[in-house]
């Protein structure tokens, strides 16, 4: 079998939603590494269907997103990926001014493509879309909690309409009537879009089945874009398409070892609700950092090194959170300003995980796509090869660690997603 070195190269907006994506093409039967930025130097490639390269472009000024995902397209396409994926959010976060539509825009317009799809729906984890109306669970977006968003308020369920604000080019709706028609009905609707002058096309996913439909309709596109549902679907097309080898445990990774820390900067209800079931069962194990103390100096982030370092050495759980709920969000960005809150908090958490693992915590979980993105960075990571999932929308992964044998292990989660025992669940998983 004739294929390229890589079949798939993604983009994503975000570290935890690369590795939302990269856990749904391993489960797909893609062996896939998630890179941290556009890599500098060369990448070992040789044993890769798929690679995903994780920015933080979601929140963003647009022009920074824009030049960051051009910069990994060209990567990508240096590598021979044969299609090119946009990855955002099940949940569409943006803001009226960008970044999806113009970060779309622009890398159409490099591939030279006329149009591509809008697949955000993840309905395993309850998103979905119908009439162009995006869901999480039974509510409407912007009656889900993501209208309470600290950065990226999501206050308009309607994608059609919020995307319309982002581009100049039209935007269109594939409706579930067209899916349920077939791929090839769905194909020749795309088309007839395309023929019209609508660049974007929001597409109805209700299930599993709509998503197979989709990765058949769109398995040729230069350009696909959406949430990591779409991910799952497309590599058997690749394999339909003669592009993807049958590959035995895509997920493996090596044996886990050292201290267990969990780090959460996420305020999601499902963040919250994670905090207080792991506080439930181990009454001593958290720790919560406070922004106004932060602000003060470094004496509540040494209280936080001292209480882990004496958890970790009894073999104690332990989790360091400055998770809070809106109130205490708001009454604290009111305070400190919204990105000095948000970059304190994370700064904090960063500084805890370098020196943590430096002593040894070899397991790592953390909370919060912005959270993941500062400990990833300050740890200086670069690659992760991806493993077994935990959750939907969350595997293990692993990247080699200098000094030590075993690699560290790392789980980065999206606020949002998980089952209320995750961080307890995640480390019996490991083992």
């Amino acid at each position: 079998m004739n294929h390229p070195r890589v079949v798939l190269g993604a983009i994503a907006d975000d570290f935890t939603g690369a590795t939302d994506l990269a856990n749904n093409l391993v489960r797909g039967g893609m062996r896939c590494l998630q890179v941290i930025g556009v890599p500098q130097e060369a990448v070992d490639l040789r044993d890769i269907d798929a690679v995903v390269v994780a920015l933080k472009s979601r929140s963003c000024p647009v022009e920074e997103a824009v030049a960051d995902s051009l910069a990994a397209l060209d990567w990508l396409r240096a590598q021979g990926a044969r299609q090119l994926f946009f990855k955002y959010c099940s949940t569409f976060d943006s803001t009226d001014e960008g970044n999806i539509g113009p970060v779309a825009d622009a890398l159409l317009e490099a591939l030279g493509a006329a149009h591509t799809v809008m697949v955000p729906a993840f309905p395993v984890n309850g998103r979905t879309v119908y009439q162009g109306h995006l869901f999480v669970g039974d509510r409407l977006l912007n009656d889900s909690g993501m209208q309470h968003h600290p950065i990226t308020p999501m206050q308009d369920a309607d994608l059609v309409r919020v995307l319309s604000r982002q581009t100049p080019h039209a935007v269109g709706l594939t409706s579930r009537q067209v899916l349920a028609k077939g791929a090839e009905s769905t194909r020749s609707h795309l088309s007839t879009l395309a023929e019209q002058g609508v660049r974007h096309v929001i597409c109805d996913t209700l299930d599993e089945q709509d998503l197979d439909v989709l990765a058949e309709a769109t398995v040729s596109m230069a350009l696909v874009t959406g949430g990591s549902g779409l991910g799952q679907a497309l590599p058997a097309q690749y394999r339909a398409q003669g592009w993807l080898e049958t590959i035995t445990e895509p997920g493996r990774l090596a044996p886990a070892a050292g201290g267990a820390l969990v780090l959460s900067g996420s305020c999601s209800r499902a963040t919250l609700a994670q905090v207080a079931d792991f506080i439930a069962k181990h009454p001593d194990g958290g720790f919560a950092l406070d922004p106004l103390a932060l602000a003060e100096g470094e004496q509540q982030r040494q209280q936080a090194l001292a209480f882990a370092r004496q958890r970790l050495s009894d073999n104690a759980p332990v989790l360091i959170y400055a998770s809070a709920d809106p109130e205490k969000v708001k009454n604290a960005q009111a305070s400190l300003g919204v990105e000095r809150a948000g970059h304190l908090v994370e700064e904090a958490l960063g500084q805890l995980a370098v020196t943590l693992v430096q002593e040894g915590v070899g397991r790592l979980l953390v909370a919060g796509g912005e959270t993941s993105g500062a400990v990833v960075s300050a740890l200086g990571v670069t690659t992760l090869r991806i493993g077994e999932q935990i959750d939907p929308g969350v595997p293990w992964t692993q990247t080699p660690w200098p000094g030590r044998e075993a690699p560290l292990s790392l789980a980065l989660k999206s606020g949002n997603f998980g089952g209320v025992d995750f961080f307890t669940r995640a480390f019996e998983v490991l083992a």
